[in-house]
């Protein structure tokens, strides 16, 4: 699944990237060492933006395809902030047969943010996940986790007013 970049505004501080830097300091060298590199990051910065793969790409002298060919490879990793209100919608199989990909399309439709990405204010992000876990409630859908199930794309403006001013 293609993760989508936003243009929200990337704000790291000298102390994060200080924290990033000792990081990259004790793996140096390590054979692969990029995947606990790329994990440490994202908890210092809760996300990984093109600005924290280039200081791991230069300061572990790996190229910046490397380091974005992880990070878009492993759902663990995301290339976006999570958004105030962080929805999550499941596209497993059990959810995507019983209307997932509708409710997806809806919440784009009424919020104006495409999956795999956060509004450009920072209010909300919007993931397409694998499975949750609640197949015997499908469709599923979090909302700052918490679960909302059996639904349909109708559903979806009540829930999200919930959330929106």
């Amino acid at each position: 699944m293609k993760k989508n970049m936003t243009t929200v505004t990337f704000k790291g501080t000298p102390e994060q990237e200080a924290q990033l830097l000792e990081v990259i300091a004790k793996y140096k060298g390590v054979e692969g060492a990029l995947m606990p590199v790329l994990q440490q990051a994202q908890e210092i910065y809760g996300y990984l933006p093109q600005e924290v793969q280039r200081i791991i790409a230069l300061n572990m002298d790996v190229s910046m395809e490397e380091v974005y060919g992880v990070t878009t490879f492993y759902s663990q990793f995301a290339l976006n902030p999570k958004g105030g209100v962080a929805i999550a919608v499941c596209l497993g199989t059990a959810c995507y047969v019983k209307g997932s990909g509708e409710i997806l399309e809806k919440i784009t439709e009424v919020l104006g943010v495409p999956a795999g990405s956060t509004s450009p204010d920072g209010r909300y992000s919007l993931e397409a996940t694998r499975c949750i876990g609640a197949c015997g409630l499908a469709p599923v859908l979090t909302v700052n986790g918490e679960v909302f199930g059996r639904l349909t794309a109708k559903d979806v403006p009540t829930i999200l007013a919930k959330y929106t001013d």
